[in-house]
């Protein structure tokens, strides 16, 4: 690293300050933030003076900051506005040369999609996108595996996007994502992570899909007698409901400053929690919001060489995260994001060649399995972060910090491609899958795919 990589910041709200801002803040050795835009002035104010930005670097338009880019000595911008707003800030930077960390979703519809292509056909764009998965030591270590051949030709692939009940009514019952006319479908907004998994792994793209699922719980038929539209204002269900907000906002998260409790506004004290609650958009009755995207979805991919793959994401559990298994003609391979935990059950008694080449001789916990006639070879393991932090609250373990890294060095190295993996090339298959498996769910009719 022979310079200070120059980065701008479009959006500071949770993904712009805290997943990607945070670590530019920490590694001034790398990188220096030298401006922000954000509509919202207390945001804004609160990432500037972290970044120790100048008062005339500090935009109320991302476009003001895009016009000043000369004389800023832009190297690159992180796009982290509204799924709405990714469009013009996208091509604008692309236009001008800059490099970009584009946060997921690209767009929040096909029609905008196409235009995004369109648009950026022709210009020498360098644009990561956010799928911070692939950076993650546990998803690494996934596609390695499968990879390798350890477990042959792959058949099946399950994926399930526990996403947490108390994260669910944060972020799609009472937050930014609860509406499909201001964001995107939940398809799109939470689990384009997991589609992009599942063409990762895959090696290509779908040519199927169908897909199921509603809005089942979270709307007004399922209020309670007497239930306000806000939690403060007398629910007489509040020492029961789950989803009742001080309980989450200021007694579960009293020691946490950051996301998700700095959305409520700049007064993260007790008393500037409360008053939030009771009046703010994450005070709200979750039967009783303006949300309309489903809190359930299950989808099935077909692919060309006959393997299948199928994706189940749930509002409805006690966990907020992810588990897979992928079964192949030679092992299967199983996990749990959140431990970091991985399980691979060889069938052929060349096994312990297999996890060599991958890197797990050292670290597997080996033993005999005792469920088959065959006594095949069990290897388990935990591919972890340095320093990790709660899977639930920030993170996405380890692969925020992981991507921040990645963009900055793709930028200083001047070999953009050698170091991220998210290009918008390897991106686009993802956001198709999903706007095919939301067509799939609306209409009940399976849809196909023809993507290259």
């Amino acid at each position: 690293m022979t310079r200070q990589v120059r980065i701008g910041v479009l959006g500071t709200g949770g993904r712009g300050a805290e997943a990607y801002g945070r670590w530019f803040v920490e590694h001034p050795e790398k990188c220096e933030v030298v401006a922000v835009a954000d509509v919202i002035a207390h945001r804004r104010e609160s990432f500037a003076d972290q970044a120790r930005v100048p008062a005339q670097n500090r935009f109320g338009d991302w476009s003001q900051l895009l016009r000043e880019a000369n004389r800023l000595g832009l190297d690159g911008v992180v796009i982290a506005l509204p799924d709405k707003q990714h469009l013009e800030p996208t091509v604008r930077a692309a236009q001008l040369g800059l490099a970009i960390l584009l946060e997921k979703p690209l767009t929040p519809d096909e029609a905008t999609l196409s235009t995004l292509e369109r648009k950026l056909k022709g210009l020498d764009s360098r644009i990561a996108v956010a799928h911070v998965l692939r950076e993650t030591p546990f998803w690494k270590s996934v596609q390695r595996v499968t990879e390798s051949g350890a477990i042959g030709d792959i058949a099946t692939i399950r994926i399930e996007e526990n996403i947490g009940f108390w994260h669910f009514a944060h972020s799609y019952v009472r937050g930014n994502w609860r509406n499909t006319d201001e964001s995107s479908p939940m398809v799109l907004a939470k689990t384009s992570h997991d589609l992009d998994i599942i063409r990762w792994i895959a090696g290509r793209p779908p040519t199927r899909v169908a897909s199921f699922g509603s809005l089942l719980h979270f709307h007004e038929g399922n209020a309670p007698e007497g239930a306000p539209t806000h939690c403060l204002k007398g629910c007489p269900v509040a020492d029961t409901c789950p989803f009742y907000a001080p309980r989450y906002y200021a007694d579960a998260l009293a020691g946490t400053d950051g996301w998700p409790v700095a959305l409520l506004g700049p007064d993260t004290s007790r008393e500037g929690r409360m008053a939030a609650l009771a009046e703010g958009p994450y005070g709200r009755c979750v039967y009783r919001a303006d949300n309309d995207v489903v809190d359930h979805q299950q989808t099935v991919f077909s692919f060309p060489d006959g393997q299948t793959a199928t994706l189940t994401t749930s509002a409805f559990t006690g966990s907020n995260t992810r588990t897979f298994q992928i079964t192949g003609t030679r092992g299967e391979l199983s996990g749990r994001m959140q431990s970091g935990e991985l399980r691979l059950e060889t069938f052929s008694p060349d096994g312990v060649k297999w996890a060599a080449m991958v890197d797990m001789a050292g670290t597997a916990t080996v033993r005999t399995a005792t469920n088959g006639p065959l006594q095949h070879n069990v290897y388990e393991w935990k591919a972890v972060p340095p320093h990790s932090e709660s899977a639930d609250h920030r993170g996405h373990a380890g692969g925020d910090d992981a991507l921040a890294e990645q963009f900055i060095e793709a930028v200083a190295s001047g070999d953009f491609e050698e170091h991220v993996t998210t290009t918008l090339a390897a991106s686009l298959d993802s956001h198709w899958m999903a706007f095919a498996a939301e067509r799939a769910r609306k209409t009940g009719e399976t849809q196909e795919l023809k993507l290259a």
